[in-house]
């Protein structure tokens, strides 16, 4: 009854955060589940108009379809969530989709979202399922071999999850023995099962973070471990039950995803990431969101290629 209770609180707070945020009166988005988009009220974006893109087939696609199929995250509070009673979408990595949109010609009438798990990203992508791909996208080689990446747009570094009583596991080199759970197709379960930080059998996958987050609360796993930034998103929903430990052990660069041909589109979010870097747009996104935790971040450096 107590691991119930501490899940319901859990589940409660996250949408209590996301209803707090949660940007009223937004149109729902196109084609997509009807739920309002944005996570800020005060958080607008001018939408271009006469947008050309010569040579960037997935802009095209973009036209003929009228609207822009963005794929995010909805089980991360203040990066991709997704109220369950509302519909309502907060966090950061939302309100970076929705200025991109914009800046390529679309309001929030014209943004079709589509949950993406890990795993699936670079099908999805390659499959022209969704145009581009805006969910805590970790920019490396291995993925440069299918998609491409605009950005990065933040940089986040891995951490570790336990439980508010844990005294045993303090960082990356005290998991021995104990069973680990991330995300299917993550880099962070990658990194764990390749440095070996914990025995095969103690590596637990699920699709979502919640599941994670979920398993831990029920005593079913000693930690979860991705992104910091996701993991005090957790952690602020849930201060008395769960605490983030121990110093990142990795540099996650956050890049938007997207065809790996269509060098034209990625040089122009490029464009649109770094106009949002600075004239303070970023800034602000950041404040209304993941800097509600109390954390400072400056924005990274474009990596153009």
């Amino acid at each position: 009854m107590k691991i119930r209770k501490l899940a319901l609180g859990l589940i409660v707070g996250a949408l209590a955060l996301t209803a707090a945020c949660g940007r009223e009166g937004a149109p729902p988005a196109a084609g997509g589940d009807g739920g309002p988009a944005g996570a800020d009220a005060q958080l607008t974006y001018e939408v271009a108009t006469d947008v050309t893109l010569t040579g960037s087939p997935t802009f095209d696609r973009m036209k003929q379809a009228g609207k822009v199929v963005i794929g995010i995250r909805e089980d991360q509070p203040g990066l991709g969530f997704k109220d369950a009673t509302t519909g309502a979408r907060s966090g950061f990595d939302v309100e970076i989709a929705r200025m991109v949109a914009a800046g390529l010609g679309y309001g929030d009438d014209k943004i079709e979202y589509k949950a993406v798990p890990s795993a699936a990203r670079e099908d999805t992508i390659s499959r022209g399922d969704i145009d581009f791909m805006v969910g805590t996208y970790t920019i490396n080689d291995n993925r440069k071999q299918r998609v491409s990446f605009a950005g990065p747009y933040f940089v986040a570094g891995q951490g570790l999850l336990v439980r508010k009583d844990e005294t045993e596991i303090t960082g990356k080199d005290t998991l021995k023995g104990k069973k680990v759970c991330s995300v299917t197709g993550s880099t962070p379960i990658q990194r764990v099962r390749e440095q070996g930080l914990t025995e095969p059998e103690n590596i637990v996958e699920f699709q979502t973070y919640s599941q994670c987050v979920d398993q831990l609360l029920s005593r079913q796993v000693d930690a979860v471990t991705t992104d910091d930034a996701i993991l005090k998103g957790y952690a602020a929903q849930a201060p008395d039950d769960l605490k983030v430990v121990g110093e990142a052990f990795s540099v996650e660069p956050y890049g938007i995803g997207l065809a790996k041909d269509d060098a034209v589109l990625r040089g122009k979010i490029n464009d649109l990431l770094q106009a949002a870097m600075d004239d303070g747009t970023w800034q602000k996104i950041y404040d209304a969101t993941l800097g509600k935790s109390g954390s400072a971040a400056e924005p990274p450096a474009i990596e153009r290629y």
